[in-house]
């Protein structure tokens, strides 16, 4: 390929082409077969909405560039996709869609619509993926909701049961009443709200002193089962033991003493009711109390509510509120902040019900995964904290059963005659409870089966994932378990992270990855969560189509693991410049390097600019290969684009220009820039193709037609070519072009223009032995007709050159001999004007004296050839005499 088949500008829109090569030449398959070291990375499943967002592609982007990183490295590497499927979203979207009620039709029905709607979103999102460039082994794509993995997530759950880590129970459990299913402790989020403290008055049951309690929710009053205080609060010492009546409801429920009250929050006396928060369940458990339970699954009031029976619990909040002020039990009402804790779906405040669901062990298990936590190489490293603090606070066993539909079955069923519970045997998964009975009798001899209509949560598909990946149960899993490296954000820690580790330690006994890397969260340009409502949301197409990817990944990779990132256009445009710049210097200089064979180099022959250049960009290499093995992707970009840039564009490029095109050059000197402009364009090109690999394939392309630039080992640091001497001798060189290039551009100079004479003078002889090997690049860049270097002084004089008589003095005052003055001052030499001045302080004409005060000289520095100069002073003490 020639410099003529390289197009003037660089075109974004042939990144498709990119694209489509790559998948068909399999350039990111995983071969798996030993001859080359395995790279595993646990890629995280999205759920599939249909559209990726930002925050997809900061984390792709960076699990991409670090796939591509370890490719060039030699390494076999595994980069699966996957779409974690099942959830309550797609059950609502297929409601809306259809305008139906999930149980308007058969399980089987409505199952079916779901997996429709998420296999178009599948295939919408796995294009959006790869107009990325992401470079995933799309053959190993897996997908929660098949049969193949719904087996293995059935045969973990049937592991765990064995060996006693799950098991079914009747606990308290949160639980969304929009969403109408137990959700576990980690899908709980608080919210900063203000609400009433409400103090209420209990009254003695034996008309004795009563006490007067303060409660956010008097909605709960039905349920009420105790009053608890601290046992060292006096003003309740005497009160232990006695027994209070609830307003309104009139039970009388028993004053207890427990040391977590807190005696400064309200009265100091608190009322325990089934279930308020997750106090209430700790005191009910520890002192055996009864459970009433006034709110059912939709959050309507019960019977046990009495006359609010059939009430939301709003509705029954306000009317019991009331109800208390009528009976004057309401003494005061008071402003409070309290967090609130929701459902991380639906945003709806959740409740506490008393519910038969399937939990994990959870506390059997928290050693053992901050054991494997402690083991795994965190990036960066306090987010490991986040994890060992959330196990540090486990009080709940974790409940996956979930009241929905479309999700993975428990493979149970119970005998209809005693209540048995019959579990799928390893045989029969993927089974569906609900659509077959098992083959057996149950021991009391009952035939017939109540399924579990229950599903488990969707974290039990995906914290399986690297187990899945690896080929989980086969035995030769191990062969690619644990994982290298597992890429998310850390929102999730607290699920994904944990219930991986946590399963993985509970299934083989082992940590799940060696490295996690944690990803930030994207904001909006005005520093806010990306939301709809905030009109703050930018699509990834919305910046393919003006900019391409390239771009927008090196945006991305502007950040470093664990911080959040603000999106900024002017940084996407800036990322697009970048490769503009950098299209157009390829584009000229690739007519003088296409020809070139740098093999047979003979490295002794580059100029200092070449050693200045090829130093700068072996300790590029060292830099940018260390970030890497950091995963700090900041300090990977920045020095590529200033380097790339500047110091090559700006500063090399234009140094070397007059060895390339003049014929009359020493061929060696030629041959140097020549192998030194492709040596910098090749290996800046593999340094960059981790982050535009759209970009680098499309330069590679016209200076190598056989193989992709991600076919290309990484390249290595060439030690004997960093020299900390060359570059300061080439930061001179740059130092001292650049303020001759200003020079010419002050004084209206094309750049092209030819220079009489250049004197550069130093008193220094080391300064003298650095800048003479730069002479021929400063002569030639610049365009100098005859440039010295000379140790000794400047020899400068002032000349005046011009007198400019001041009329306005000398008319008013010499008045009819002004003529003849202005005559005279005219016709002299300048200079001699001057010196007689200098000399007699006045000079005398017609009679009259003259002084400096009656004119102006324009003074011109002349250098020792008489000759007008121009004098530039640099850092150094270096000075130079410039005659245009």
């Amino acid at each position: 390929m020639t410099a003529d088949n390289i197009p003037k500008d660089y075109d974004h829109k042939k990144e498709s082409i990119w694209q489509e090569k790559w998948q068909e030449n399999q350039l990111h398959r995983f071969i798996g077969d030993g001859t080359r070291p395995r790279y595993i990375i646990d890629t995280p499943p999205p759920y599939p909405t249909g559209s990726i967002h930002i925050g997809h592609v900061l984390n792709w982007v960076f699990m991409d560039i670090i796939a591509r990183y370890k490719r060039m490295n030699g390494f076999d590497v595994l980069f699966p996709q996957g779409w974690d499927c099942h959830g309550l979203p797609t059950e609502v979207k297929v409601e809306e869609t259809h305008s139906i009620k999930k149980n308007d039709v058969s399980r089987e029905d409505f199952r079916k619509m779901c997996v429709d709607l998420t296999r178009d979103n599948i295939a919408t999102m796995k294009n959006q993926m790869q107009s990325m460039g992401f470079s995933q082994d799309w053959n190993r794509e897996y997908i929660t909701m098949t049969p193949e993995y719904m087996q293995k997530t059935q045969l973990s759950f049937l592991k765990m049961k064995e060996q006693g880590l799950i098991y079914q129970g009747i606990h308290p459990v949160n639980w969304c009443p929009r969403c109408e299913t137990a959700i576990a402790f980690a899908e709980v989020e608080y919210n900063e709200n203000e609400t009433f403290l409400n103090f209420l008055e209990f009254p003695s049951e034996d008309a004795d002193k009563g006490v007067m309690i303060a409660t956010t929710r008097p909605e709960l009053l039905s349920a009420c089962v105790a009053v608890v205080v601290h046992p060292e609060d006096d003003r309740y010492h005497e009160l232990k033991g006695k027994k209070v009546q609830v307003p309104i409801f009139g039970q009388k429920v028993e004053i207890i003493t427990d040391s977590e009250v807190d005696p400064e929050f309200g009265t100091g006396a608190v009322m325990i009711c089934t279930f308020g928060d997750k106090t209430d369940v700790s005191w009910v458990n520890r002192y055996d109390l009864d459970i009433i339970e006034a709110i059912d699954e939709q959050g309507i009031m019960t019977s046990a509510a009495g006359k609010y029976e059939g009430l939301t619990l709003s509705q029954c909040k306000e009317k019991t509120i009331k109800d208390l002020e009528k009976q004057g039990c309401l003494i005061k009402k008071e402003k409070v902040e309290q967090n609130v804790g929701q459902c991380w779906r639906c945003k709806s405040p959740i409740e506490i019900l008393v519910k038969k669901q399937w939990f994990v062990a959870v506390k059997k298990l928290v050693h053992q995964v901050e054991e494997a936590a402690d083991a795994m190489d965190w990036i960066p490293e306090h987010m490991k904290t986040r994890l060992l603090n959330w196990t540090g606070s486990m009080d709940w066993d974790w409940c996956i059963s979930r009241q929905r539909i479309f999700a993975t079955p428990i493979p149970v069923w119970y005998c209809e005659d005693c209540g048995e519970v019959h579990v799928a045997t390893p045989e029969m998964i993927p089974v569906d409870p609900t659509q077959v009975n098992p083959p057996w009798k149950c021991q009391c001899g009952g035939s017939t089966f109540q399924a579990e209509e229950d599903v488990l949560d969707t974290w039990m598909d995906s914290s399986i994932s690297p187990l899945v990946i690896a080929g989980w149960p086969d035995e030769q899993f191990k062969n690619y378990f644990p994982a290298d490296l597992r890429p998310q954000g850390h929102d999730i820690i607290r699920t994904w992270a944990f219930y991986t580790t946590l399963r993985s330690k509970a299934l083989t006994g082992m940590e799940p990855f060696h490295q996690i890397v944690i990803n930030g969260m994207v904001f909006g340009e005005d520093g806010h969560k990306m939301s709809k409502s905030r009109g703050n949301v930018i699509s990834p197409e919305s910046v393919l189509e003006d900019y391409g990817a390239d771009a927008l990944r090196l945006w991305a990779s502007n950040s470093v693991p664990g911080s959040d990132v603000p999106f900024a256009w002017k940084d996407v445009k800036y990322g697009y410049k970048f490769l503009r710049k950098f299209w157009n210097a390829f584009r000229f200089i690739s007519m003088h390097i296409f020809e070139f064979k740098t093999p047979d180099m003979d490295l002794t022959n580059l100029k200092p600019m070449d050693r200045w250049i090829l130093s700068k960009l072996n300790r590029l290499v060292e830099d940018v290969s260390s970030s890497m093995a950091q995963y700090n992707f900041a300090q990977i970009i920045n020095p590529i684009q200033r380097f790339i840039w500047h110091d090559f564009c700006d500063e090399y490029i234009e140094a070397v220009k007059y060895r390339l095109y003049n014929d009359d050059n020493d061929l060696k000197s030629k041959e140097a820039a020549q192998y030194t402009l492709k040596t910098v364009i090749e290996t800046s090109l593999k340094l960059l193709a981790p982050i535009t690999p759209h970009f680098s394939d499309e330069v590679y392309q016209h200076l190598s037609s056989d193989k992709s630039i991600h076919q290309m080992e990484w390249p290595a640091v060439k030690v004997d070519l960093i020299d900390s001497m060359a570059e300061d001798t080439g930061n001179l060189g740059v130092e001292i072009i650049g303020d001759l290039r200003r020079f010419k551009s002050s004084k209206g100079m094309p750049l092209n223009a030819t220079i009489k004479e250049t004197n550069i003078y130093t008193s220094s002889s080391a300064m003298i032995s650095t800048i003479k090997p730069l002479i021929d690049d400063i002569k030639g860049t610049i365009r100098i007709s005859n440039l010295n270097l000379d140790s000794g002084k400047l020899d400068i004089q002032e000349k005046v050159v011009e007198i400019t008589p001041l009329m306005n003095k000398i008319g008013p005052e010499f008045k009819g001999d002004a003529p003849k003055i202005l005559s005279y001052l005219q016709s002299q030499d300048p200079q001699d004007i001057s010196s007689a001045l200098e000399k007699e302080g006045k000079i005398t004409i017609e009679g009259h004296e003259i002084s400096e005060e009656y004119i102006s000289m324009k003074k011109e520095a002349v250098g020792k050839s008489g000759e007008k100069v121009d004098i530039l002073h640099l850092n150094q003490g270096i000075v130079i005499e410039i005659i245009i």
